[in-house]
């Protein structure tokens, strides 16, 4: 005789085992067509599921988070099935939802192109409005390895095989189709809904194996309705009219090649960007306190073995092997090590904690070459790295004004809105459940301190402690993890850093690791394509040109451009034997925010005609006056609030 808990903490009772189709009839008509699954004692379960003993039940609707994943998942089955009937002979192999969609491998001699999508996404569209129900049935091991070897599907005999002897073998059957899958799944094929796409296909080796068969993998995009499809395929025209790589070859930033793979080549334009940010950033440590270090790019093994990286991060580390001093040096992977060994450089009293010591640390990171992308993930990156040395009473007002100072540099690049998750202690870990404890629930009380909310990220912590992960929202509504904030008691133990406490005896110091941008090279990829390269006058690489209209005027020009160099703006003169409407298409394309015309009538009466990128209007302004407004705009925000409070 169950008794059902709902949300709502009412109790219904049953007199014998009830599914959850038949809890939510109970509850009302409208609860029972709305229901799409249910979570039991916080367990996503079919609406099938035989309930027979006193649970928690919480019934998913369309609208809830549950429901997407389960959309996509549904949605590949559909996929899957529409495959085999308008292709007999192709073998599925896997199918999960990922973010934004879902995928399914298949074997097929030849292999899918997108000229296939159209009549697969007809036969899927008649699956949905078949809508079959989904029916869960449990086999017995060899009698489903012998079913699917009878009708050719080694691939799926393979994944029971390999399952372990504990694992049921359950299967989904919708309508006649049939697949292998855990579950759980939706009431039936029409709760897929039809607001789902096929977006693309791939090559990918049988369990991402190089040595096994190639596949080909369909990729689709599902959602709860057509305005979230069509918002989404929205944001994807977006994401490519602002990739970073086009615009960065448009604008001539950077380039990457063969010879160098994972590592950037920055060209005189995209070096004065990543300077711009970089003395920015180090103007904002400075202000708050930071002492900024350097540290070596090569380190001996043992270093990594005693902070615990070379077990924890071995197969990410590049190794030089010296032969004639027999040691193994590793290009470093991060900075926090070698940090400690600064602070561990003479004895320190607890009149110096909180000790904040920053660097821009080139860091060294292996990649597989199929993950590298951009400038957004590669093998050789800077990071804007800072350990902060504090005692435990000082985490959470460390917390609070790291908080406060990440929020501000945010709103200065552009990005006002960021969400924090609390990532806890990760499966493999370092340390005892005892100092986790501590760090988690100092984290914990520095948040609720420093009055920010969090999400729960669960399990996934560093390694040797909990972190705050900052998420920051872009201007087509992409999220980016770039800050963190890392509460380490394991790394100063290990590595033996202690300072002389007020009490005269030695004591070790907690390590907040920390970041605000994360690598300058990913948060230049990210301010590249919020901005779609029209950056606001301060960040900009080339900031003015000073076109000439007719040769007389070229003089002019370059006078012009020095008065504005001479102010401190990136400027050049264009004398060049063009057509002006040629000139400003060119320097348009290259997102020059600010173009200054001159001609003979300018030059004589020493004034410029100011023309924003994007907009055909011209501001006529004296020499003079159009130096000093440009200048004023050129300050980055961190120094104009020093002007204006000055």
């Amino acid at each position: 005789m169950p008794d059902i808990t709902l949300p709502d903490g009412s109790v219904r009772s049953f007199a014998d085992a009830v599914t959850g189709a038949q809890v939510a009839a109970s509850i009302g008509p409208g609860l029972a067509r709305a229901a799409l699954a249910m979570r039991v004692d916080g367990a996503l379960r079919d609406l099938s599921h035989s309930i027979a003993a006193h649970a928690s039940v919480v019934f998913v609707t369309r609208r809830d988070p549950d429901a997407l994943p389960m959309i996509r998942h549904d949605a590949a089955h559909v996929l899957a099935e529409a495959v085999q009937s308008l292709h007999p002979g192709t073998q599925v192999t896997i199918g999960p939802p990922i973010e934004n969609g879902f995928y399914y491998d298949f074997a097929r001699n030849q292999p899918f192109t997108p000229d296939d999508f159209p009549a697969i996404e007809a036969r899927m569209r008649e699956i949905v409005a078949r809508n079959a129900p989904f029916t869960r049935e449990e086999w017995d091991r060899g009698d489903a390895i012998a079913f699917f070897e009878a009708r050719g599907e080694g691939y799926k005999a393979e994944l029971i095989r390999d399952l372990p002897q504990s694992e049921t073998i359950s299967i989904y059957r919708q309508g006649e189709w049939l697949d292998l899958c855990r579950g759980p799944h939706m009431r039936g094929t029409g709760d897929v809904g039809t607001a789902f796409k096929l977006m693309k296909v791939a090559g990918a080796y049988w369990r991402g194996d190089h040595r096994n068969a190639m596949l080909t993998r369909i990729y689709g995009t599902a959602w709860r309705d057509r305005a979230e499809l069509d918002a989404h395929l929205h944001q994807l025209e977006e994401a490519e009219r602002r990739d970073h790589r086009r615009i960065g070859r448009e604008m001539d930033l950077f380039h990457i090649q063969e010879e160098a793979v994972g590592s950037i080549f920055w060209h005189p334009k995209g070096w004065r960007l990543y300077r711009t940010v970089e003395s920015y950033m180090r103007r904002r440590l400075d202000a708050s306190g930071y002492q900024e270090v350097r540290t070596p790019q090569l380190v001996d093994r043992v270093l990594w073995e005693r902070s615990g990286h070379w077990d924890s991060y071995r197969e990410h580390m590049f190794i030089a092997r010296v032969e004639d001093e027999d040691k193994s040096l590793a290009l470093k992977p991060m900075n926090c090590p070698c940090h400690v060994q600064i602070f561990n450089h003479g004895l320190r009293s607890y009149r110096e904690l909180p000790l904040r010591m920053a660097e821009f640390g080139a860091c060294h990171r292996y990649e597989p070459s199929g993950a590298l992308h951009g400038i957004m993930r590669v093998r050789g990156f800077t990071q804007d790295d800072a350990h902060i040395f504090c005692t435990e009473e000082q985490v959470p007002a460390e917390t609070a004004k790291f908080v406060a100072l990440l929020r501000s540099v945010y709103e200065d690049f552009g990005f006002p809105e960021f969400r924090i998750k609390f990532a806890d202690r990760p499966t493999s870990r370092a340390g005892t459940d005892d100092v986790w404890d501590r760090a988690e629930a100092a984290l914990r009380e520095a948040c609720r301190l420093a009055g920010v909310e969090y999400e729960l990220n669960a399990g996934e912590g560093a390694f040797y402690g909990p972190k705050l992960e900052f998420v920051l929202r872009d201007a087509i509504g992409r999220d980016w993890q770039c800050g963190t904030l890392q509460v380490d008691y394991i790394l100063p133990e290990r590595l033996d850093a202690e300072y002389v406490g007020e009490d005269s005896a030695r004591h070790r110091p907690v390590m907040l690791h920390r970041a605000i941008l994360g690598s300058f090279e990913r948060f230049l990829g990210i301010l590249i394509e919020q901005y779609a390269g029209r950056f606001p006058l301060w960040l900009a690489p080339v900031q003015v040109v000073v076109a000439s209209i007719v040769s007389d005027a070229a003089g002019y020009a370059e006078e012009v451009a020095d008065a504005m160099r001479a102010a401190g703006l990136q400027a050049r003169a264009d004398t060049r034997n063009e057509k002006i409407n040629a000139k400003v298409r060119e320097h348009s394309l290259a997102h020059v925010p600010v173009l200054a015309v001159v001609g003979r009538r300018e030059a004589e009466q020493r004034s410029v005609a100011l023309r924003r990128l994007g907009s055909d209007a011209q501001e006529v302004l004296t020499l003079d006056q159009a130096v000093g407004s440009l200048q004023r705009e050129a300050e980055a925000p961190d120094v104009r609030r020093i002007a204006a409070s000055a």
